[in-house]
């Protein structure tokens, strides 16, 4: 085919295209900057006079924090706006653990404070305060009715600065003073690791914050110094993300330079970005899986769905939460800050997880799902069909059932903690959580202690039969209908009084996990619950020998070609 020549009159013509695109987008932008200057002039104009003229007084800050807030709901759970008196909590939260304190968590019940959790080695600890403690007064100020961030704020201060605590210990009517000196404190985002057996390696990060990536490493470093070290398990289970460029180095420990890890895209070209692996890998070879849960996002996911595109580790658990939007923080006048979506995530397959549309709602204003019909098939390194628009969904599916009833309504009712502050005062120590195990006569007490405290609870069958009474009694059905029904109320009700043993063994290992924490602090309740986790089992379980499936599963053979294909999609396309 020959080459066209572009002729005077062709050039002209390109030229003219040219300006006139160039003219729309001149045209486009002047009309979105005077629909902003004019609607923020409209905005000034309702809160001046507001302020001016409203028959009460307002709070000015209070004010713009409500129309801000409401403007930023209508768009996604995750662009939100911080005023200056929030920014220290918001970097606690998104950016890195540290602060001045005294190393206690707290919780609210019936308007009074607990203290919930102690740090081991932490001011708190060291000065004798136990898990249970109320917290009456800090520096004097009472603290019933307060909320528990307020009461954390007091709780905070300069390093090395003093604060003095009025504590009551559960049982004693007088409260006792302490002063406290606060020390720094930064929560690791490994919470835990451990040598599980067959020479598999456990590692549980709970977040990606400054630093995360640099204890992953030192983690993984410790296993390499031993022998036997035959796989590693790193848990991401409860892991709602943190910083996008820790969870880059982490897939970067794992997999050689080069590497696509994650891409995102946005409305505005500048926010587009991708990111590789850079350095040579720390451990290339060994085998490797990841836990997830419905609460595993953002980074969580970023580090899961690239070492599943990639090939190089087995997914198991449950699928992910479906967090595919990249939020950029800009800072406002006046040391305000607003965290604002940005941008949309995709894996090293293409495929963006993303599972709710937050443009789109039902006739209820709720946010809608990604449809089933809009997902799209993408594949892994090696040819592994996998999608997107649902979260990560696990190689290996262990799903974790829920507590039953029973169980629920302990902790919730907060019997299970009273229970184990009690067994605390009574007892100064118990077995290591490796070893630790509640007795029968140890449960038996626990039943005892259960008389006379409110635990009753409804059960699906309860639900059910109130309805179909509500229903037969509408319907003016015989008597005898509704005599059955009630007969078959009571055996529901008696059935309910042999709960706490049927469902005894859940129960014991709630119940020990608590127990354990006491004595053993949060370390103590994890190394305590990884005995009795399927979801960890079976992970340890494929990493064993390594097991033959391992590596079925990451040359996608038989059953492991696709991966969580919805059936909807199935319907659509076949």
């Amino acid at each position: 085919m020959k080459n066209r020549k572009h002729t005077p009159r062709t050039r002209a013509a390109a030229f003219a295209v040219a300006v006139l695109f160039l003219f729309s987008a001149f045209v486009a932008v002047r009309d979105d900057l005077f629909l902003i200057s004019k609607n923020l002039d409209i905005f000034a104009a309702v809160y001046r006079q507001i302020s001016v003229n409203y028959v009460d007084e307002t709070d000015p800050e209070a004010l713009v924090k409500t129309a801000v807030d409401a403007m930023l709901n209508d768009l996604d759970p995750y662009t939100e706006y911080v005023q200056e008196s929030d920014v220290a909590d918001y970097k606690l939260k998104y950016v890195d653990t540290k602060y001045a304190g005294i190393g206690a968590a707290i919780f609210v019940r019936d308007g009074r404070i607990y203290l919930s959790e102690l740090y081991a080695g932490q001011p708190a600890d060291l000065a004798g305060l136990r898990v249970g403690d109320e917290l009456v007064r800090v520096d004097g100020t009472p603290v019933r009715h307060k909320a528990a961030a307020q009461v954390s704020q007091l709780l905070r201060g300069a390093e090395r600065s003093d604060v003095r605590l009025e504590v009551r210990r559960p049982g004693e009517d007088e409260a006792n003073t302490l002063t406290i000196t606060r020390k720094v404190i930064r929560q690791p985002n490994v919470s835990h690791v451990a040598w599980l057996d067959n020479g598999v390696g456990y590692i549980r990060l709970d977040k990606f914050l400054e630093r995360s990536s640099q204890e992953v490493e030192e983690a993984v470093r410790g296993f390499q110094k031993a022998e036997g070290f035959n796989g590693l398990i790193v848990d991401l289970r409860n892991n709602g993300g943190g910083i996008l460029q820790e969870a880059v180095k982490i897939v970067n420990l794992f997999v050689p330079p080069g590497e696509a890890v994650v891409s995102q895209k946005g409305k505005n070209a500048a926010k587009a970005n991708s990111y590789r692996t850079l350095a040579q890998p720390l451990a290339p070879d060994v085998p490797l899986a990841i836990l997830i849960n419905g609460h595993s996002a953002s980074a969580a996911e970023i580090v899961a769905g690239a070492l599943q595109d990639l090939d190089r580790a087995v997914i198991v658990g449950e699928r992910s939460f479906g967090k595919g939007l990249v939020q950029q923080t800009f800072t406002l006048p006046y040391n305000n800050l607003v965290k604002v979506t940005v941008a949309k995530y995709y894996t090293p397959s293409g495929r963006c997880i993303q599972a709710m549309d937050y443009v789109h709602k039902d006739s209820n204003g709720h946010h809608l799902k990604v449809s089933d019909s809009l997902i799209h098939a993408f594949h892994t390194k090696g040819g592994r069909i996998v999608y997107d628009g649902s979260g990560i969904y696990p190689d290996v599916v262990v799903e974790r059932p829920p507590y039953s009833p029973i169980t629920q309504t302990l902790r919730s009712r907060f019997l299970l903690f009273d229970y184990a502050t009690a067994f605390r005062q009574r007892n100064s120590q118990v077995a290591s959580p490796d070893k630790f195990a509640l007795s029968e006569s140890q449960y038996t007490e626990f039943i005892r202690f259960l008389e006379g405290k409110d635990y009753d609870y409804s059960t699906q069958t309860e639900a059910a039969l109130q309805q179909l009474k509500a229903l037969v009694e509408a319907e003016q059905k015989p008597a005898e209908i509704r005599d059955e029904l009630d007969a078959l109320a009571r055996k529901v009700h008696q059935s309910k009084q042999h709960d706490l043993l049927h469902h005894r063994q859940e129960i014991k290992d709630v119940l020990g996990a608590e127990l354990v924490s006491r004595y053993h602090y949060a370390r103590g309740r994890i190394a305590y619950s990884l005995k009795r986790d399927q979801q960890v089992a079976r992970a340890q379980a494929l990493l064993a020998a390594p097991d033959a499936t391992y590596y079925s599963i990451l040359a996608g053979e038989g059953e492991y070609r696709t991966i969580g294909r919805p059936e909807t999609f199935l319907a659509v396309t076949e």
